[in-house]
């Protein structure tokens, strides 16, 4: 005769570790999502050289993805509650690896953009799943802040292994295998998603509303081509009006219907718990901070300092060196230390951690990394407690609404970062360049434009070479340094909005009264 006790301990056993298999698998989801924000990071010089992009297409190439993305996540978390999370996981990992093999085989620079957000429909369709999956199978609260720091954990490390892999795959491959790799994971994913994932739990009652995911979208798009247009030489005031008419109206209408609809995409109550709020601050300053970082570094020491892709990958990956002990140890310290230190305190350390490397880049090597991982450790600690800060101070009705504005914080983070830092390395480069007598006014347009002009070997351009590797550090000390800003000011911000934030409030406030 069985006895009962140790049935019912086998089958605890049995449900723990499915409970953590499953993790696994969303985060594997939500590392494929993180990835390709970053992988064309490393990527881009080579990529714009192949497909002959001009440098506009090369950042709308990378930023199609987080715009289409941003755009779309609110919509997505509450389609996620009407048809149930684990039908959208599985939807979002098909239209992922299809559009994963359109963006391999492109064959021009608009084709790359299409498929590119392609990708975002289906990384928008997985992402809040990922979250909510987490939200429904981890019900002991301690365990759940383990389960969202690893989840976040694995935003850190998609972000920072990106141009790694990139660079890994450049040595051997075509540029296409960088969106080549993201199949077979899928392909497996699925499979796993299928046998792990409790039951499809759909809530028909929910109300999903396409007409507010596509005005985002409009504000987004409008808000992105005017910061771009802004940043070159030469901007048409046109395109920057009507861009800037598309952000503040979609913006307008946008507002004006969620409170016009019974069951909004967004309830812009939950922002009044400042718990929340400063969640939804940590996500997006720290996202836009690792961005930057990545995609600036990454270009500065291939073109410069002329570094493989894999050897520049390497060099950023020193982030996430930092920032994956802090983000594992802060879930798991969260309940006893609260959420001041860690996000505030995090915001900061990543603020140092920056001045650290805009002091360093050009001199010393051993300081800049030092920089870079110090960096990777204020934010991943930041990073890790967004998570918690934001679901656990929603009611379970709004999870998937407040899963789909953490996932909008992150993207907008990073989309903003490519967009503006982008764009200010660009105009900053093209303004201070010093061109030497004789040399064409084209070499203005990029770094890469002028190292190409300047052609290699012993009948190289030298002078113009040194012109424009020195305008280009020039730029890159302005990105690093409105980084380190924007961290200074994520710090304040945050400070004060937790300030009287103790360790027993730290997953409690008023949205759940």
């Amino acid at each position: 005769m069985i006895d009962s006790g140790s049935h019912s301990e086998v089958q605890d056993t049995t449900g723990t570790s499915r409970r953590w298999l499953l993790l696994a698998v969303v985060s594997a989801g939500l590392l494929l999502i993180t990835l390709d924000n970053s992988i064309l990071y490393a990527a881009l010089p080579t990529l714009v050289e192949d497909l002959g992009a001009t440098s506009s297409e090369g950042l709308w190439i990378i930023n199609a993805y987080p715009v289409v993305m941003a755009g779309l996540l609110l919509g997505s978390g509450t389609l996620g509650d009407r048809v149930g999370h684990r039908r959208m996981f599985l939807i979002g990992l098909v239209v992922f690896g299809a559009a994963s093999l359109v963006a391999a085989f492109s064959p021009t620079p608009e084709t790359l953009i299409g498929s590119r957000a392609f990708l975002a429909v289906g990384a928008a369709a997985m992402m809040p799943a990922t979250l909510a999956l987490i939200r429904v199978t981890f019900e002991d609260e301690r365990e759940r802040n383990v389960a969202i720091a690893v989840w976040g954990t694995m935003a850190v490390v998609g972000s920072a292994l990106g141009p790694i892999i990139s660079g890994i795959l450049l040595q051997h491959f075509w540029w296409g295998s960088v969106f080549i790799i993201n199949v077979p994971v899928v392909v497996i994913a699925l499979v796993a998603t299928l046998a792990l994932a409790p039951p499809n739990d759909p809530d028909p009652s929910k109300h999903w509303d396409l007409v507010s995911s596509l005005l985002a979208l409009v504000a987004l798009v409008g808000l992105v081509m005017a910061i771009k247009e802004t940043a070159k030489t030469g901007p048409a005031l046109a395109v920057i009006a009507a861009a800037v008419l598309a952000a503040t109206v979609g913006g307008w209408a946008f507002a004006r219907r969620q409170r016009q609809l019974p069951h909004p995409l967004l309830e812009f109550a939950i922002f009044r718990n400042r718990a929340f709020l400063s969640g939804v601050l940590a996500a997006g300053f720290a996202l836009f901070a690792i961005s930057g970082v990545q995609l600036v570094t990454t270009q500065r020491f291939q073109l410069v300092e002329g570094f493989t892709p894999l050897r520049a990958g390497f060099l950023v990956a020193a982030v996430a060196l930092g920032a994956f002990p802090t983000a594992m140890l802060g879930g798991a310290v969260l309940h006893r230390v609260g959420l001041l230190p860690l996000i505030t305190g995090g915001l900061a350390l990543g603020a140092a951690g920056t001045v650290l490397v805009l002091l360093n880049f050009s001199t010393s090597m051993p300081l800049l990394v030092t920089g870079l991982i110090v960096t990777g450790a204020g934010l991943g600690a930041a990073m890790s407690v967004a998570s918690s800060a934001i679901m656990g101070n929603v009611p379970a009705r709004r999870a998937g609404m407040a899963s789909s504005v953490e996932e909008v914080s992150y993207e907008f983070g990073g989309l903003i970062a490519v967009a503006l830092l982008g764009s200010l390395l660009t105009a900053v480069y093209s303004a201070t360049l010093d061109l030497p007598a004789g040399a064409p006014e084209r070499a203005r347009d990029s770094l890469d434009s002028a190292l190409a002009l300047a052609g290699e070997g012993a009948g190289a351009d030298t002078a113009l070479i040194t012109a424009a590797s020195e305008a280009f550090d020039g730029a890159y000390f302005a990105v690093m340094t409105v980084v380190a800003a924007a961290l200074a000011v994520g710090t304040l911000v945050t400070g004060l909005l937790l300030r009287r934030h103790g360790p027993g409030s730290a997953l409690s406030g008023p949205a759940h009264h």
